[in-house]
């Protein structure tokens, strides 16, 4: 294995379909309340931020947090929008540092990653795909590890894609630690109803999927 230190991790997101949304100032809020939300939560190098039209980025130390960034953004937005992600690992600058403009092959790595999302969801059977990882050319692909990642990314994101809003809501206070009895408070409902969903949608597997996933560095 390479002693070299990982090149960064960058996530370009965007919103689905925001050009349609009836409220658009609604819609920018809810985005920047739920970037704010991941940013608390998540370790990163540079924040979530929106940027341009409907588009949001940050850089992640590791692969791993980046990961989690996207899911917990996505499950917070869900009930709202649709959202896409890219991830590519590679090089980073910033070419402009007052007007915020990036460049180097990790963002045009993330970049290929998102039109990647967005050419797949053109196919039925890929439209809860929402997350796709790419490596910027010359990155190394440790045993594989860039294949294994998309992999995962696809079985866990039509797992996330499929569940219904209140199953949705389990996931998010499953993630922060809450007991299946909070949850069941928390929705109104009994802890039996919160096992059952929790059994019945796999909850429990994307949680541990997702912990296995937080720690690729």
């Amino acid at each position: 294995m390479s002693g070299r230190q990982p090149s960064p991790v960058v996530l370009i997101g965007d919103v689905v379909g925001s050009r349609e949304s009836p409220d658009r100032h609604r819609l920018h809020r809810a985005v920047e309340a739920a970037l704010a939300d991941t940013n608390a939560r998540v370790a990163h190098v540079e924040p979530l931020e929106v940027t341009v039209g409907d588009e949001f980025q940050a850089v992640y130390a590791d692969l791993g947090a980046a990961l989690e960034a996207a899911l917990r953004t996505r499950l917070v937005l869900g009930p709202e929008a649709e959202t896409r992600y890219g991830l590519g690992r590679g090089a980073t600058t910033t070419l402009d540092e007052v007007r915020g403009i990036k460049d180097g092959p990790g963002w045009w790595a993330a970049r290929q990653a998102i039109v990647d999302v967005e050419e797949q969801a053109e196919r039925a059977a890929m439209q809860h795909v929402h997350t796709a990882y790419r490596l910027a050319e010359g990155e190394a692909d440790e045993n594989g590890t860039a294949r294994a990642v998309e992999a995962a990314l696809q079985c866990r994101d039509h797992m996330v894609g499929s569940l219904s809003e209140r199953s949705g809501r389990l996931l998010r206070g499953l993630l922060d630690g809450m007991t299946q009895r909070e949850l069941a408070a928390a929705e109104g409902i009994s802890p039996s109803a919160v096992s059952q969903r929790v059994r019945a949608d796999g909850l429990a597997v994307i949680v541990r999927s997702h912990e296995l996933l937080r720690t690729l560095p």
